[in-house]
């Protein structure tokens, strides 16, 4: 029966099967050192037997190894276990020299990320790359776990579309058997739809930006997942529960993984259970104050005030995490809720994560005619048959609503301190890049 390297603690002294790639081989005064990499990490393996020693010749990086030895305890070992006594089946050899090395940290400077890039299915068999996958993976499923016991259903919406969910002219647009289709910017009208059939929906998944922008923080294919939940009482019903979400999964997050953390140098996210909120009005004056840099007539954040904000709540509150408040209704969406009590302002506010948005979180127009009128306020044709079914929801009843637009890889990015949006993509893609 085949044991994986992190179970080999279990089985001192007892001789055991493992399989997995040659990760590393290396010779330390005479003997023959391996390290054999499997999905759960790597062993250090002694191969003494010339004749076993004889199997190795000539075979690279990524070779595939079934080996059987005995468990010896040895602290000077990675895991402090190494196994002896080898004996070595090469599964699949690989002759070839690999482009790039992988038993020892790839370098993510800049100037070097189409490298990393284009050798992308070998360079994520280094450990730490794919440790950035596996806490990619339970972020997702901590998010899961925590809906889930909020009662929340997972939904699955359609990525092909007549229409601009929302409008604009930055959607990928194909030809649809004859019709022009576009791929979908969000789930946006569905999630709200499906509010009047569960009361409380999310999704985790792709959506598409026709953006030329080639900045650290845009891809044209993001990851997204979506909430909506109905008969909220008011805004802060959501902005609650984004806030407990975010703060359950960075605490499960961090405990999970913290030796990994500390072996990559990435410093442990700060962050309370209740984050500080400022109105968008209030951080303008802040950073104006601040920094001489006059932005009290920006309708939306800078990105300079995004980090800046960031840093003032983390020194002064010890949050990383910010909500951002209160946007004019200016730069609303025509399914926005203007605030009552101001309307002057949209119930809406962004999420900062780290010096980066990383959600929005408004509250919907739940009112059928109020409804009609902001589209008419931003331009759209009512009668157009792409809200049809949008508005038929409206139409036969749904209650007060809102939720959030919450990036996926915006959030691994700053979790684990990368520097770019691409490096937390397993397969990015930009407007430079449709492979591998």
């Amino acid at each position: 029966m085949r044991i994986l390297a992190e179970n080999l603690i279990d089985h001192l002294d007892k001789t055991v099967n493992i399989e997995g790639w040659l990760h590393k081989k290396r010779l330390l005064g005479g003997l023959t050192f391996i390290n054999l990499r499997d999905r759960s990490g790597l062993v250090q393996v002694l191969v003494e037997s010339k004749k076993e020693v004889e199997k190795l010749r000539g075979l690279q990086i990524g070779t595939v190894l079934s080996i059987t030895g005995k468990v010896i305890k040895d602290d000077r070992a990675p895991g402090g276990i190494e196994v002896h006594d080898a004996n070595i089946d090469v599964l699949m050899a690989v002759e070839d020299v690999p482009p790039i090395e992988i038993d020892k940290p790839l370098d993510h400077k800049s100037e070097n990320l189409d490298t990393l890039f284009e050798n992308r299915v070998i360079g994520l068999r280094n450990i730490q790359e794919s440790a950035i996958f596996k806490i990619r993976s339970d972020i997702n499923r901590f998010i899961r776990e925590f809906l889930w016991d909020q009662d929340f259903i997972e939904i699955q919406t359609p990525k092909l579309l007549a229409e601009a969910t929302e409008g604009g002219a930055e959607v990928f647009k194909l030809d649809y058997f004859g019709q022009e289709a576009t791929l979908a910017q969000s789930p946006q009208f569905y999630k709200q739809m499906m509010v009047g059939v569960f009361e409380r929906v999310f999704e985790i998944a792709p959506a598409f930006r026709a953006e030329p922008s080639a900045t650290t923080r845009h891809v044209s294919e993001v990851t997204m997942l979506d909430i909506e939940m109905g008969f909220i009482k008011n805004h802060d019903d959501v902005l609650n529960l984004v806030q407990d979400m975010l703060y359950e999964v960075v605490t499960k997050i961090q405990q999970k993984y913290s030796k990994t953390f500390k072996s990559m140098n990435i410093q442990p996210t700060i962050i309370t259970k209740e984050f500080p909120r400022f109105k968008v009005a209030e951080i303008h004056r802040l950073f104006t104050e601040a920094t001489g840099k006059d932005t009290t007539n920006e309708k939306d954040l800078m990105p300079e005030e995004e980090k800046w904000i960031c840093d003032y709540a983390k020194n002064k509150y010890g949050s990383e995490a910010v909500f951002a408040t209160s946007f004019p209704a200016s730069a609303m969406k025509f399914y926005h809720a203007i605030d009552p009590e101001d309307p002057d302002t949209v119930l809406w506010a962004d999420l900062l994560f780290r010096g980066l948005e990383i959600a929005t979180c408004p509250v919907r127009e739940n009112h059928y005619e109020k409804l009609l009128l902001q589209m008419k306020k931003a331009g759209l044709n009512t009668d157009h048959p792409g809200y049809k079914y949008y508005l038929q929801a409206f139409k036969y009843g749904l209650p007060m609503h809102g939720g959030c637009g919450f990036g996926i890889d915006r959030l691994v990015q700053k979790l684990m301190s990368l520097n770019n949006i691409r490096e937390a993509i397993l397969f990015p893609r930009d407007i430079n890049r449709l492979t591998p």
